[in-house]
């Protein structure tokens, strides 16, 4: 019984200690949008038909420090984007291990690698065969502003390397080249929550 009240008062003061260094856990959640191709044609596009390569996420965040930080996040993403054949629709996890920095009051930067699993993809009425590699990895960078336990941030993520869809049953002879990228660019924009 004492050992159960000691293991328990330690665990409650290392969890106290790390939510006063500016440690612990949240959630988060926003918007998406994905660029194909030369991205940045694709961004003022944007402008004329908001509605089109706009998904979202919802996860949850941990966060290790203070001043240096280091951030691991567990994210549900949907994304769509819209190519001349046709919607490719994908539903994905990511885990982005982000490195951060408090700059100056409440404006942090942050980097890091995102790891990104596959888990549903579909291209209107077309049947996606074979998705070269389930499993990817991309960079995001980005920054934000922290008032209290609320956040806003955007980052822009990019994969490391492409990755391409193989189809069955269809009349599309070419496709953007004769692939389609599931690592397309994306600006996301975040509002998160500390517990």
């Amino acid at each position: 019984m004492k050992k159960t009240f000691l293991i328990t008062v330690l665990v409650l003061s290392g969890f106290l200690s790390i939510a006063q260094t500016g440690s612990g856990f949240g959630i988060k959640g926003g918007i998406n949008y994905a660029g194909n191709g030369d991205f940045f044609n694709s961004a003022e596009n944007a402008f004329q038909s908001p509605d089109k390569n706009v998904g979202y996420h919802v996860g949850v965040f941990g966060k290790l420090g203070d001043k240096i930080y280091l951030r691991p996040e567990l994210v549900y993403t949907s994304t769509t984007s819209e190519y001349d054949e046709g919607d490719l629709k994908l539903n994905k996890l990511d885990v982005p291990v982000l490195v951060g920095i408090n700059v100056i009051g409440p404006l942090n930067i942050f980097a890091g690698p995102a790891f990104e699993y596959i888990l549903n993809s579909k291209f209107d009425d077309v049947t996606i065969d074979n998705i070269e590699n389930d499993f990817t990895v991309g960079l995001n960078i980005g920054a934000g502003v922290s008032f209290g336990k609320l956040g806003i941030e955007v980052r822009y993520e990019r994969g490391f390397s492409e990755n391409e869809l193989d189809f069955v049953n269809s009349n599309i002879v070419t496709l953007n080249g004769d692939r389609v990228d599931t690592r397309p660019d994306q600006i996301i924009l975040s509002l998160s929550l500390k517990l």
